[in-house]
């Protein structure tokens, strides 16, 4: 199956299936001399892990991440980095019900026009258990990252209806929801609690923030810095839409006012999201990603079988009731990769002398 792999230079592959014997990822480019060790990417999977929020699936894994290659004495060699967790609480039997049924709003139907053939337990390939794999080389991408000192936040303003109205990053740590605003964090959880009740699910909106970021990351037609984390966020399944900057508000607004006015200490607005012309110009980073709501619901819906004949189905089993919050540290981690590999992109250009930036 082609498409398995991300990035040019910070190159990662990712395997395995939800209910198989494990997921992993392969990362290729890492520099060396990197101090890593298997607490590191830890870190960052017990984030993602389930159980972590009233919205999150009743599945209990420990997520342990075990470095297999590209580390000696706890730092990288610049070989190929292998990483894996092993999956231990699988249950393909409560999938079986609906091996031959196309579950509304997942890739059981559209895997089975490609391939001819679909694993159904719990979706194989198209499950988010394959986050798994991106968050922990995401994790590794960050202390390349961090030799920059750049820092990523991702962050709940919106979920189930329920918008934050203020963004304190200080407390986005001290709720289930990773939400900068306390009141609306409560109010999220009591949506998500009668959402839950109901047997439904809800979506909501995520937005990362990165700050430190050099001016000059980002090549000029198609591999434009805002074009490759576009593509980076949308290949997370939940994940709808993604704006960067003032995003889809930039058409109500006049040039005059979308501008970013530029002084001698720098810009006095960022409508551009930290981008121009592809290209990073120094400023915050601001993106905002929709996640739709989980489509493993409770409720009747109708679908159809293998043989198109039509049937309803009714999802039971461990579920999220929203992929926010777990989904927030995979923005974090494609991010970082994106990040990571044209960091490396623009030292090999200066390396090879075809840039001359300025300061």
């Amino acid at each position: 199956m082609p498409g398995n792999s991300f990035g040019k230079i910070f190159k990662i592959t990712t395997w395995g299936e939800s209910h198989g014997k494990g997921v992993g990822v392969v990362i290729d480019g890492c520099p060396p001399g990197i101090p890593l060790q298997e607490a590191d990417v830890q870190s960052m999977l017990n984030r993602r892990r389930p159980g972590s929020s009233v919205a999150s699936t009743g599945r209990k894994e420990p997520d342990q991440a075990v470095i297999m290659s590209g580390v000696f004495e706890k730092m990288t060699t610049g070989t190929p980095l292998m990483i894996m967790v092993h999956n231990q609480d699988a249950d393909p039997a409560a999938y079986a019900p609906y091996a031959d049924l196309f579950r509304p709003g997942h890739g059981d139907i559209t895997y089975q026009a490609k391939y001819g053939i679909r694993d159904w337990r719990g979706g194989g390939r198209a499950s988010s258990r394959e986050t798994v794999a991106r968050v922990a080389a995401g994790a590794v991408a960050k202390l390349v990252l961090a030799k920059k000192n750049i820092a990523i936040f991702a962050y709940t303003i919106e979920l189930g209806g329920i918008k934050a109205e203020t963004r304190d990053l200080g407390v986005i740590g001290r709720n289930m929801f990773f939400c900068p605003d306390m009141a609306a964090a409560k109010k999220m959880e009591a949506r998500v609690l009668r959402v839950k009740e109901q047997g439904d699910s809800v979506g909501g909106v995520v937005e990362i923030l990165v700050r430190n970021v050099p001016p000059g990351l980002g090549e000029p037609v198609f591999d434009k810095l805002d074009a490759d984390l576009a593509k980076a966020l949308m290949s997370i399944g939940a994940i709808k839409g993604v704006e960067i900057g003032a995003g889809f508000k930039a058409a109500q607004m006049t040039g005059s006012q979308n501008n970013d006015p530029i002084t001698p200490d720098g810009f006095l607005s960022n409508n551009s999201g930290g981008i121009l012309a592809g290209i990073s110009n120094g400023d915050d980073l601001l993106i905002r990603v929709a996640v739709k709501p989980i489509p493993s619901i409770g409720i009747l819906q109708n679908t159809v079988d293998r043989a198109n004949r039509p049937q309803t189905i009714l999802m039971k089993g461990r579920h999220d009731v929203a992929a926010i919050p777990r989904i927030n540290v995979v923005c974090e981690a494609m991010v970082s990769l994106v990040l990571a590999d044209h960091l490396l992109r623009q030292r090999t250009t200066l390396r090879h002398g075809r840039c001359c930036p300025s300061g």
